[in-house]
């Protein structure tokens, strides 16, 4: 489903964020990525989403090589990946429920039932009754179940999340692994990059650890 080949990951002529990393995953694995801030857990992922191209190496997500991908295919793949970084990207100039329904737009779905989709996944993430609300009337914990909620509400087949659970507090960080474990309970590949070592604790079946942009062995936690 997700594999990198001998990947490096620089800017310019800076150092190597990534540096020579391998591994892969099953389809629909429940996956997390450990690590201290800046071990190069976000540029992992992003480049798993295809917003970054690795400077070396092969990424193939979906059995889809990334770097043969170009900007009339690479969309099409992003459609089958629910993405959830530490920057929501919320749209507000646009209303909840509206930020919701914007993956769907490209899906040919009818209104209603694009709607009854849209309820159900704010439902799941807590936000039931404010469908009519401005982004900004929501508390920042609100607005990262928000961009939760517009990540699985195109039914993905990979949910990427970076720090989902860093902006909330503990009921609703519990609310929402359940709904991670649920989507990858009908087969959906989840790939969580995180710090909190007593949440992967409760949820994880397997855990990398990257330190310095390379994968080492985290003694105690299921490899």
């Amino acid at each position: 489903m997700i594999e990198f080949q001998h990947v490096f990951k620089s800017y310019g002529r800076g150092r190597n964020i990534l540096a020579d990393v391998n591994f892969s995953t099953e389809a629909g694995e429940f996956l997390f990525i450990s690590g201290p801030s800046g071990a190069g857990k976000s540029t992992l992922l992003k480049l798993v989403a295809g917003l970054e191209p690795a400077s070396r190496g092969t990424i193939t997500v979906n059995h889809h090589r990334m770097d043969r991908l170009n900007a009339r295919t690479l969309p099409y793949l992003r459609r089958t990946v629910g993405l959830i970084l530490q920057d929501t990207h919320l749209l507000f100039d646009r209303r909840v429920i509206d930020n919701v329904l914007l993956p769907l737009a490209v899906l040919g779905l009818d209104s209603r039932t694009a709607v009854t989709r849209a309820r159900a996944a704010m439902d799941k993430v807590g936000l039931r009754g404010k469908e009519d609300y401005w982004p900004i009337e929501l508390s920042g914990g609100e607005q990262q179940r928000l961009a939760i909620a517009r990540a699985i509400v195109g039914r993905p087949a990979i949910l990427i999340a970076d720090e989902p659970t860093a902006n909330l507090d503990a009921a609703s960080a519990l609310r929402i692994m359940d709904v991670f474990r649920d989507f990858n309970q009908v087969g959906v590949t989840t790939l969580i990059a995180s710090h909190d070592a007593p949440l992967m604790a409760g949820y994880a079946r397997r855990t990398l650890h990257i330190e310095a942009g390379r994968f080492t062995d985290l003694p105690g936690v299921p490899a």
